[in-house]
């Protein structure tokens, strides 16, 4: 895999949980989707190479963190952006592999190969019991979303990148016989397939997972995380050491110095109104002391996801301070219009596994391509 400089990723969602309570924006535009794509836009115009949309499930209580699909969020935005990758939470054990396959492989076509898919397994009660379900034991949950994912990659799959004939003049449309069938018998559910929409524009999406919740081959991307600045820096270094083969991302959450308060002002301020659990390992405080951590961080892992407290505070520092810093160091990979993240992870695209012969070569999508 050829590695390019640093990748910088940011979490479009409020990370500490009464960060709506300090927001630009009223409670009532929470669920606004111009507020959404807003977010999207500000964090491609401040050079970030990708966005993540949360997902998680309502528990209810005063700092409810209810939010749009986070699928239909990337997918509003998708055809208003260029440069930045999308990629939406979606749950690996309480969603139906065969609709998350079609939908995500519908984003990489909106987004002309931009999309990617941040995978999370949650064998919780409350998250089963949504749908009807009952709870998965930590072995259960890690078995069942090892099979989600190897099944939506075999429907990524069924369809070869030259099963579309398009002749008007015999009036077919595809090719029956490069049509395939997953033919998938898991643990808890089996699929047939074929899927249902042509292969995505990237082959495969990029897979995004925690480290430790699904078999590292199940994934490309691999986030890692620990609760202490020294721990992450030793957790990044020692997963990519062990994964040579996959992309390393750390995750940091981050309050920073903004409004005239220093970041553990505004941290005693938030945590004032609800308390903050969180794995990640937290910064707070100015924007030059951030880079210079980022610095270090970049030097032992591929990049960084930022999971900032209240979007709308710590985003324009960020974009006027930190990004533009972390560039003139040469630390961050270039932002490219109309490039896949498959290419931007420097991951290669892999022929259909069903493929019986040579594929055609294709140029790369662009914004102007007709897909």
């Amino acid at each position: 895999m050829t590695r390019s400089n640093g990748l910088v990723g940011l979490d479009l969602d409020d990370a500490h949980p009464s960060g709506w309570r300090f927001a630009a924006t009223p409670p009532s535009h929470a669920f606004s989707p111009e507020r959404s794509l807003r977010r999207v836009l500000d964090a491609e115009s401040a050079g970030f190479h990708f966005a993540t949309f949360s997902d998680p499930l309502p528990v209810g209580g005063a700092d409810e963190r209810g939010r749009l699909d986070a699928v239909q969020r990337a997918a509003h935005a998708a055809p208003l952006t260029r440069t930045i990758a999308l990629v939406p939470q979606v749950e690996a054990t309480s969603t139906e592999p065969f609709h998350v396959s079609t939908q995500l492989a519908s984003l990489d076509y909106v987004s002309y190969g931009r999309a990617g898919w941040l995978v999370v397994v949650d064998g919780s009660a409350p998250r089963h019991a949504a749908v009807g379900r009952g709870p998965l034991s930590a072995d259960e949950a890690f078995a069942e979303g090892a099979d989600a994912i190897e099944v939506i990659r075999r429907l990524w799959d069924t369809w070869e990148d030259n099963a579309e004939i398009r002749d008007g003049a015999t009036g077919r449309y595809l090719d029956a016989s490069r049509v395939h069938y997953a033919e998938f018998r898991g643990r808890s559910f089996s699929i047939k397939g074929p899927s249902i929409i042509p292969r995505p524009p990237q082959g495969q999406l990029p897979v995004f997972a925690p480290y430790g919740q699904v078999p590292p081959a199940e994934a490309d991307v691999l986030l890692t995380t620990a609760p202490a600045w020294d721990l992450l820096l030793a957790e990044a270094a020692l997963v990519r050491e062990e994964n040579p083969e996959h992309v390393v991302v750390a995750e940091l959450d981050l309050v920073l110095d903004a409004r005239g308060q220093t970041g553990g002002e505004r941290l005693a301020a938030l945590d004032a109104t609800s308390s903050w659990e969180s794995p990640h390992a937290l910064f707070a405080g100015g924007a030059a002391e951030l880079a210079d951590y980022l610095g270090e961080l970049l030097r032992v892992a591929d990049g960084v996801r930022l999971h900032p407290a209240v979007l709308d505070v710590d985003l324009p520092e960020l974009a006027q301070l930190v990004l533009p810093e972390l560039r003139r160091r040469g630390l961050l990979a270039p932002t490219v219009p109309d490039t896949s993240l498959r290419y931007r992870l420097g991951l290669r695209r892999p022929p259909s596994r069903y493929a019986a012969g040579p594929l055609p070569v294709y140029p790369a999508p662009t914004a102007d391509s007709t897909i």
